[in-house]
């Protein structure tokens, strides 16, 4: 029996957990706070089949510095983050020509197409399918040059297999009786979804790992050693060490610095999202409305009604902007007039986001018995279960089952 444990307990470790443990392997999960607030917490709660686009679009230079001027807009850099963002600035850049933006087009259809054979069945098996609504979702626009601009896009969708449905504000309006008149035009993609509530999906799959017998530790890890089969450590600040014949990194954004101990870059960034949650709003929606000008999205929620976007460089330190979250909820009355308040629950988290958008699933380039997960970006919950299958493929030496030079750790070295 193979023991492998896993550093990170978020949505995406806790999938790579459950895909190692139905492979018969004894999984510890190591994280800092395994039940903490956490970036898998705070998303949307969208499965996004839909985003193959990645988000270097040709052309999108031009319009990030009209982006950067509105200090609450969709981007900001902050100043004393700046340099430190150059080299994943440039390869952005790059990713954003005509070739190489069609390969990672290609690349993260690829992954989409297999979200559902592979969250489907761990969702169905812990007891989690409850949790999931397959009620499509509806990206709107409020002028025509908008609607137009995006046109190529959902063309490229529509390519790689993504039924869509181009939509007046009025027959927009019948789908979302909410919408305001705003709304002159609009995208419905029925293969999308959502679930009730993120938190739930991540605490009710860590406790069926648990009950399972997954052994989940609270700890910092402080040294990763490798060596040969069955002699990897993983070591922790307070002395305990943990003894493995492999080892997973699926840490979000904290991934890069234990990459960087095993001599590898991965050029993942903190994109820091925002979101406020509304509780009793005054909105009835039926599924995830994207606000595609404004950059921002609006999810019903068991918990409330979630108002989530932006995007922010400013490093893992730097305390969260709250104003963001607070101008968000107040973007949404424009499109949605029976919002009663815009004041709820403020949250801040970090997307482990890389400058091509494609996830880093893949052996180690240095160390043999030794995996990477992360990285995902605005997708994380999207293409969980599919980290987990894939990685639990390599492991178990079934490299076969993909072509994983796209999202290899090499591409960054």
């Amino acid at each position: 029996m193979k023991k492998i444990t896993v550093v990170g307990a978020g949505i995406i470790g806790l999938s790579v957990a459950y895909y190692l443990h139905k492979e018969g392997a004894e999984v510890t999960v190591v994280d800092r706070q395994p039940e903490g607030d956490k970036t898998s917490f705070g998303n949307a709660g969208g499965i996004a089949v839909t985003e193959v686009i990645p988000a270097a679009v040709p052309g999108i230079f031009m319009k990030v510095p009209g982006w950067m001027l509105d200090p609450l807009g969709p981007l900001a850099v902050r100043p004393a983050h700046a340099l430190k963002l150059l080299p994943w600035l440039l390869r952005f850049y790059r990713s954003g020509k005509k070739d190489e933006f069609m390969r990672i087009y290609r690349s993260l259809s690829v992954l989409n197409s297999r979200v559902y054979n592979d969250l489907l069945p761990m969702l169905e098996d812990t007891g989690l399918m409850k949790e999931l609504h397959r009620d499509g979702a509806l990206t709107v626009y409020e002028t025509e040059a908008g609607y137009n601009a995006e046109k190529h896009e959902w063309e490229l969708r529509e390519q790689a297999g993504i039924r869509v449905q181009h939509m007046t504000g009025d027959e927009a309006r019948a789908l979302e009786p909410a919408l305001s008149s705003k709304v002159t035009h609009a995208v419905f993609t029925p293969q999308w979804s959502h679930i009730n509530d993120p938190k739930v999906i991540v605490d009710e799959l860590r406790g069926w790992l648990i009950k399972q017998g997954v052994n989940v530790i609270k700890g910092d890890v402080g040294e990763i050693q490798t060596a040969g089969a069955g002699q990897q450590q993983v070591k922790m600040k307070d002395g305990r060490t943990h003894f493995a014949d492999d080892i997973v990194i699926a840490a979000g954004v904290w991934s890069r610095k234990l990459a960087e101990m095993l001599g590898e870059k991965s050029l993942v960034e903190s994109e820091r999202g925002y979101n406020t949650t509304i509780q009793d709003s005054g909105v009835q929606l039926s599924r995830e409305v994207i606000f595609a000008e404004r950059k921002f999205v609006a999810t019903p929620l068991s918990c409330g009604l979630r108002i989530g976007g932006a995007a922010e460089f400013g490093g893992i330190n730097d305390k969260p902007n709250y104003k963001r979250a607070s101008s968000l909820a107040k973007l949404a009355e424009i499109y949605l007039p029976t919002l009663k308040k815009t004041e709820g629950i403020h949250w801040a988290g970090h997307r482990p986001s890389t400058p091509d958008s494609l996830p880093v699933i893949s052996r180690s380039s240095l160390h043999s018995h030794v995996y990477y997960a992360f990285g995902h970006g605005h997708l994380g919950l999207t293409q969980s279960a599919t980290t987990g299958r894939l990685i639990a493929d390599l492991i178990y030496s079934r490299p076969d089952s993909l072509d994983y030079t796209p999202y290899s750790i090499k591409r960054f070295n």
